[in-house]
C-alpha cells in the first residue's frame, strides 16, 4: 500500500474501520496518523493515534489483547481505512468481543449465522492462549491431531447414525458436535473459517 495516496484529514488522521477476519464482526474505530499506520504495516500488529491522549498506542499494549494485521485496505476516496485482523481477547476496553453492542435500532441478523461459528473459533483460539483448567478443548489441543482427527471420525459416525435412526433433536446435537470438533481441526491446522466461508461461496455458483 502507498501511503501516499492515503488522504489524512486536516489534522493528519485517518479513519479506521476494524473487522475480525474469523467472525466478520466490525470490532472498532480509531484514527491512524503516518506514523501509527507505518508502523502497523511494518510490525503487523495494530498501532492507532489516540485524540484524546495525542499519542500512538498498539492495540493490548496493557491489556493483551492484541490485534495482528491480515489485510488493509483503502476506501474508493482513500479518506478512510479497513483493517481485517486476527483479534486475540476481547476488543473493547469493556470486555465485550466488539465495542458495537449498544442496539440503537433494527432487528439485527440472526445471532445463529456465520457469527456463532466465528466466536466458536475464536473461544478455541482463547483456550490455546489462555488455558482454563478441565476445559475440554484444552484436553484436545493438547493430545494434539491424531486425537482430533479421531473426535471427528467418531462424531462423524454418529451424525450418520442419528440420522439414519434418531431424532431431530438427536440429528441437531450430534451435528452440532461434528461441527464443534471440525472448528478444533481447522484451528490445529491454522485455517481460518473465512476460508471455508469462500470455498461454500465458490460452491453456490455449481
Amino acid at each position: 500500500m502507498d501511503i501516499e495516496k492515503i488522504k489524512f484529514d486536516d489534522r493528519g488522521l485517518v479513519p479506521v474501520v476494524v473487522q475480525d477476519a474469523a467472525t466478520n464482526a466490525v470490532l472498532m474505530l480509531a484514527y491512524m496518523n503516518r506514523e501509527s499506520l507505518k508502523r502497523t504495516l511494518e510490525s503487523g500488529r495494530m498501532t492507532y493515534f489516540s485524540r484524546s491522549r495525542n499519542k500512538l498506542w498498539e492495540k493490548g499494549e496493557t491489556s493483551g489483547n492484541y490485534q495482528r494485521l491480515l489485510e488493509l485496505k483503502a476506501d474508493c476516496d482513500g479518506d478512510a481505512l479497513l483493517a481485517l485482523v486476527s483479534q486475540h481477547g476481547p476488543a473493547c476496553h469493556t470486555g465485550s468481543h466488539s465495542c458495537f453492542f449498544e442496539k440503537l435500532a433494527g432487528e439485527g441478523a440472526h445471532s445463529g449465522g456465520y457469527g456463532i461459528i466465528g466466536e466458536l473459533y475464536g473461544v478455541i483460539r482463547d483456550r490455546k492462549e489462555n488455558p482454563a483448567e478441565g476445559s475440554y478443548t484444552n484436553y484436545l489441543l493438547e493430545k494434539g491431531l491424531d486425537k482430533i482427527l479421531k473426535k471427528v471420525g467418531e462424531e462423524s459416525a454418529e451424525v450418520i447414525i442419528a440420522a439414519k435412526n434418531g431424532s431431530e433433536g438427536e440429528v441437531i446435537y450430534e451435528a452440532a458436535d461434528l461441527i464443534y470438533h471440525l472448528l478444533v481441526l481447522l484451528f490445529e491446522r491454522g485455517i481460518e473459517p473465512t476460508k471455508i466461508m469462500r470455498e461454500l461461496e465458490k460452491r453456490r455458483k455449481q
